[in-house]
């Protein structure tokens, strides 16, 4: 086997997007709180889609989300809404950029309150990324019990779109959990730096 097909099945040779965030992105443990809220309402935008496309238009719903800054993005109004959904660059679903609203303002309490979400997030794995086993990424679940009693934490917190896929699919993609295949090249970098 060649070290090209050796990389998780999931992330094609021929698109270099989705290689580029592969290689780069998936699966490094990722501390900063602002970053893993981030990167839950990207997850959380994904309902329904596929995770190219959220790749392909990320850019863009940064740039119509203030940079995910989330003291602006609690204020939004429901003009600035209207505006966003104008904005065929970014996913237009009124549901999803009001919970993107409604989560950055739960964001804000917690953090005011004390609790840092990155604290927090990591709590649930215990504080350190826990390495699967996977010799096929299709093997790998698509929710746990941590990630069902952490979504259902979020929502008791007001937070909308973390269902326990979406909340395991993004601890995959924050690096709380390395679901890179085990002969994946990046599995053991991964691994050997957390």
């Amino acid at each position: 086997m060649s070290d090209e097909t050796a990389y998780c099945g999931w992330a094609p040779v021929g698109d270099a997007l989705y290689r580029q965030y592969h290689d780069t992105e998936w699966g490094v443990p990722e501390y900063d709180p602002r970053a893993l809220w981030e990167k839950l309402q990207l997850d959380g935008m994904q309902a329904g889609l596929s995770w190219i496309t959220i790749l392909r238009k990320r850019e863009s719903i940064r740039a119509e989300f203030d940079l995910f800054d989330p003291e602006r993005l609690a204020s939004w109004t429901p003009a600035r809404v209207s505006k966003a959904l104008l904005n065929p660059g970014i996913i237009r679903s009124a549901k999803k950029i009001e919970a993107v609203i409604g989560n950055a303002q739960t964001y804000l309490r917690m953090m005011a309150g004390g609790e840092d979400f990155s604290d927090y997030c990591w709590e649930w794995v215990g504080g350190q990324p826990v390495h699967g086993k996977w010799t096929n990424f299709r093997d790998a679940p698509t929710f746990t019990d941590w990630s069902e009693a952490m979504s259902k934490d979020l929502k008791r917190r007001g937070f909308k779109f973390v269902g326990p896929t979406i909340v395991y699919a993004w601890a995959q993609a924050v690096g709380m959990v390395n679901d890179h295949e085990v002969s994946c090249p990046r599995y053991r970098e991964v691994k050997e730096n957390t």
